[in-house]
This record gives structure tokens, sequence and C-alpha cells, in this order.
């Protein structure tokens, strides 16, 4: 299990418990200046005091729990306007909006994609770049945005 599946686990609940979606993790690794950061969402939108809230919680899990050895900054976000997507739900949520996507592999010559988000099929996804047709399996995705959109 990667360490971003681990701490997913383990602070999952904590965010619920609180009445709150943790759409994700990331996690930067960078010696003492390592970052994790938690995206959480709420129906009514998201505050400082929520992101206090679930940070006060999660600080005391990580404390108890210690899955991470070094120094790291802990960050607890809304997703904003260009809402980071973690999972192939969150993919078939916002098909037909513009992405960014960038991959562990080279596909059709590139690795990084933005563009329309034109379909989710078993896992698949479809973008079109500049009028081209990308088919971009959802587990070579390392990196994954909406495009913010400001009409």
């Amino acid at each position: 299990m990667s360490k971003v599946n681990e701490l997913t686990e383990l602070l999952r609940p904590a965010a619920e418990a609180l009445g709150y979606e943790l759409l994700g993790i990331e996690y930067l690794g960078q010696g003492k200046h390592s970052v994790l950061r938690l995206y959480i969402d709420h129906e009514n939108g998201i505050t400082v005091e929520d992101c206090a809230k679930v940070s006060h919680q999660a600080s005391g899990i990580l404390e108890v729990e210690d899955p991470i050895k070094s120094q790291f900054h802990l960050e607890v976000s809304s997703p904003g306007s260009d809402r980071p997507l973690f999972s192939i739900e969150h993919f078939e949520q916002y098909v037909g909006r513009e992405v960014n996507l960038r991959c562990h592999i080279g596909i059709g010559g590139r690795r990084k994609f933005k563009g329309d988000l034109i379909a989710v099929s078993d896992g698949v996804l479809t973008v079109v770049v500049d009028g081209q047709d990308y088919q971009i399996d959802f587990t070579d995705v390392d990196k994954a945005n909406l495009v913010a959109k400001f009409d």
C-alpha cells in the first residue's frame, strides 16, 4: 500500500466523523520541508474554521500513529476552483469539463494533457486536446485537476 493510500485510510474516518468528505491527500516528501496536504469538502463549502477542525483532529491521529517518521507540515485545504481529482468517481462527476492531467508514462508522445474530459468508461478517460482524442488509463494518471473557469 502506498504512503498516500495508508494516510488516506488513517485520516478519512476522522474527517467523515466531523461531517466532511476527505477528497484526497497529497504528500510531498522534501526532507524537513515535506508537506502533507488534505483536501476536504462539504455541501455547504469549506471555511477556515472547517480546515482548523480537521487539522486539529488529523494532528492528534498523526501524533499517536506516527505514520511519517520525518518532519512535515500539515495543511488542510478546500478543493478550490481548480479542484484536484483523486478518484475515478471524481472524473465521472466532471465529464464535460476542462482538466489538466499529468501521467506517470508517456501517452502518444506526451505526459501532460490539458483538454476537455469527454468520457470515462471502464477506468479509461477520454480527453480531447487540440482536436485529438487521447485514451488515458486512470491508473496512469499521476496528478489531475479541473481547470478553473471564471465566467
